[in-house]
């Protein structure tokens, strides 16, 4: 939204694009999981009677939308991309088929999943987590909006709460951190997946977070104690 009330700010579409660009010519491969809150929150919507199903089908619409212009943005930099989508709109999208999306990653595209998981009753956290186990990524970075990281309580209820620099996934489980969904976090526990946690606000930050600076919160169990990995494998494209 950046400074908007709602809908899709293009400078902040803009900036956003611009640090996947400077990633992607790392060589990093890169997914995209988008929410759609700036358009339609589901959960919100039951709070105010509608049918809670209904209400998040409407947000995984909203996370096609959202997806579509960070598409536009990349392109415009000159970033091949492919959207992927959970509902079938295949005029804007492919269906999410992860042997397709794995080869759109091998060929340097940036894929972005659309729709979330495709069903009600789940966020886009679990998407991001379940996309993320699905291609086999190596680390799941998650932009928080105008969030530090984790805390040990709510910032914005809490002026003593503190930021917590590591924890593992069972922590933030059993502390009852709202940071993510919890289905995320235990399907992030059983991967082994090490999630990294950011101000999203900020225009650097996930060009920070992959070169391996230690900023925000690290949520990692086990063998995963390290910076988040900048493999630089070659790229080529094609059409198909």
């Amino acid at each position: 939204m950046g400074p908007l009330d709602y809908g899709t700010d293009p400078e902040t579409v803009g900036r956003i694009a611009d640090q996947l660009k400077q990633v992607h010519e790392r060589g990093v491969e890169i997914a995209v999981t988008l929410g759609g809150g700036n358009i339609y929150r589901g959960l919100a919507a039951s709070k105010r009677g509608m049918d809670r199903a209904t209400g998040d089908y409407a947000g995984m619409l909203g996370t096609v939308l959202n997806a579509l212009a960070i598409q536009d943005a990349l392109e415009k930099l000159g970033v091949f991309t492919r959207v992927q989508s959970a509902l079938t709109i295949e005029e804007v999208a492919e269906p999410y088929i992860r042997r397709r999306a794995i080869r759109h990653l091998e060929k340097g595209r940036v894929v972005i999943f659309a729709g979330g998981t495709g069903n009600p009753y789940f966020t886009t956290d679990t998407a991001a987590a379940l996309r993320a186990c699905e291609v086999g990524a190596e680390a799941m970075l998650m932009g928080k909006n105008g969030v530090d990281g984790v805390y040990d309580a709510d910032p914005r209820v809490s002026p003593d709460a503190t930021l917590l620099e590591r924890v593992t996934h069972r922590e933030v489980i059993d502390m009852g951190l709202k940071i993510m969904d919890v289905a995320a976090v235990s399907l992030c526990l059983e991967e082994d997946l090490p999630i990294y946690v950011f101000n999203g606000n900020d225009e650097a930050n996930i060009g920070r977070v992959v070169r391996g600076e230690r900023i925000g919160t690290v949520i990692a169990t086990g063998r995963h104690a390290g910076p988040a990995p900048t493999a630089e494998p070659a790229v080529t494209h094609d059409d198909d």
